[in-house]
């Protein structure tokens, strides 16, 4: 029988290693400086991220704009895959599917917490629950598919 890829242990299994919250921070830093979202932790499989709210990121009617609430979306994913693969800046979105539950409160950061569900070789499955911070209602909910490019 395989390695089940869907565990803790299967970054350690395809034979990846996790990478810690300060090397992704600095490649964030560096290669994505217009991301307002910082990295609030990177675990084992998980990731949370938080993202400022500022008057551009409203629409009308007051409410957070759904491209926002997608950003964080994907940049948890992405934050909670480096944690897992190490750095693989080509590691790319293949698909975002995003449910919006109910309106954000727009005075407050949009946090972002992150699974994965599945790390495979060539692919990585997770899910994100977005909340207005200091909130426990969900306010979102995403799934996501990244694509690991193949070693050279």
């Amino acid at each position: 029988m395989g390695p089940d890829y869907g565990t803790a242990d299967a970054a350690a299994t395809i034979g990846l290693a996790m990478t810690s919250q300060a090397e992704i921070e600095a490649f964030v830093g560096e290669q994505f400086p217009q991301t307002r979202c910082t990295i609030q932790a990177v675990g084992k499989l998980t990731a949370t991220v938080r993202h400022t709210i500022g008057a551009e990121d409203l629409r009308p009617g007051g409410t957070v704009r759904g491209g926002i609430m997608m950003e964080v979306a994907d940049v948890a994913l992405y934050i909670a895959i480096l944690g897992e693969i190490g750095i693989v800046p080509l590691t790319v979105t293949t698909s975002l599917n995003i449910n919006f539950l109910r309106k954000p409160a727009a005075s407050r950061a949009i946090i972002g917490v992150c699974r994965l569900l599945k790390v495979g070789r060539a692919l990585v499955i997770g899910e994100v629950a977005l909340y207005s911070e200091g909130s426990e209602q969900m306010v979102a909910h995403a799934v996501g598919t990244y694509s690991i490019p193949p070693k050279r």
